[in-house]
């Protein structure tokens, strides 16, 4: 397994005695926001902090950058700083929906600001559960450090790169939304419904087994490599509804050893900002590459 991307239960457990993990339990449901703070509080991976989706990972004061718009630097800086994070220190992030939620987007951010040994707990807070291990409702004193952090440019893709990408055909936006809402069938969150001309849709729930955790790598890689054929992995961008759940396919190929995938952050909601882009409906592309071959 790529020990760049996740960690199971007993290996984490093992982890919590043997060193220093900073554990990140980042839980909330979209529609709920309080829920992942009340689920914290009444059980959590003991030693866990919490993150929240909408005050730490993100800055809902910007506009026209989504629904999800990526914090500033400084703030992200302050944020870590407040963990006590620092860059040789392990990272686990864990959530209760496979890291589709918030797990995956902060594993993202902090490979975006060159942390390295972040890992996502696959099957997530039942996984650690089912398997037996120990939870608590004691929150643990949170460190301090003094961090300054830059994001990697290079993992970004903005409103222009992408539509001259698209244009000349340089590269392959891949959307992790439902097939309903990337077809355009139904929209239950933002003003139209539909997808990025030139999309190809890769719904993030198709990483997950039956029972939630990531299909073997293999697996994946052969379920993406048709999808994203003939470009290569570094030409691959990810978007969604608001850049969080794309950062589940952008792990997804991680952990198939397809890296170096980048992300369209604001996404379907940041694209929506501007009437003027166009919105495509229907199955895409050449009906998604002849259903991917």
């Amino acid at each position: 397994m790529n020990t760049g991307t996740l960690i199971g239960p007993e290996e984490l457990a093992t982890l919590l005695v043997e060193a220093d993990p900073l554990v990140i339990d980042c839980r909330k449901a979209l529609d709920a926001p309080q829920s992942g703070r009340v689920a914290y509080a009444a059980a959590h991976i003991p030693g866990a902090l919490y993150a929240d989706l909408d005050t730490d990972l993100s800055d809902l004061s910007k506009s026209g950058l989504g629904r999800h718009p990526l914090p500033d630097e400084s703030a992200f800086s302050a944020v870590l700083s407040a963990w006590g994070w620092h860059p040789q220190r392990v990272v686990v992030c864990y959530d209760d929906a496979g890291g589709a939620l918030a797990a995956a987007r902060l594993w993202w951010m902090l490979r975006l600001v060159g942390a390295r040994s972040v890992r996502v707990l696959d099957g997530g807070y039942q996984a650690w559960c089912e398997a037996g291990q120990a939870t608590t409702s004691v929150a643990p004193t949170s460190g301090f450090g003094e961090v300054s952090v830059r994001f990697d440019a290079s993992q970004l893709v903005g409103f222009e790169a992408l539509q001259a990408g698209l244009s000349e055909a340089s590269l392959r936006l891949l959307d992790a939304r439902g097939a309903p809402r990337y077809r355009g069938e139904v929209e239950p969150l933002d003003r139209v419904a539909g997808h990025v001309p030139g999309a190809l849709n890769r719904p993030f729930a198709d990483n997950l087994d039956a029972g939630g955790r990531f299909k073997p790598p293999a697996q994946l890689a052969a379920e993406f490599a048709p999808l994203i054929a003939p470009y290569p992995p570094a030409a691959v961008v990810h978007m969604c509804g608001s850049g969080v759940t794309a950062c589940h396919n952008l792990l997804a190929m991680e952990h198939a050893g397809m890296p170096g995938s980048r992300l369209f952050a604001p996404s379907w909601s940041g694209w929506l900002a501007d009437p003027a882009r166009p919105v495509e409906t229907g199955a895409g592309p050449e009906a998604q590459n002849a259903a991917a071959s």
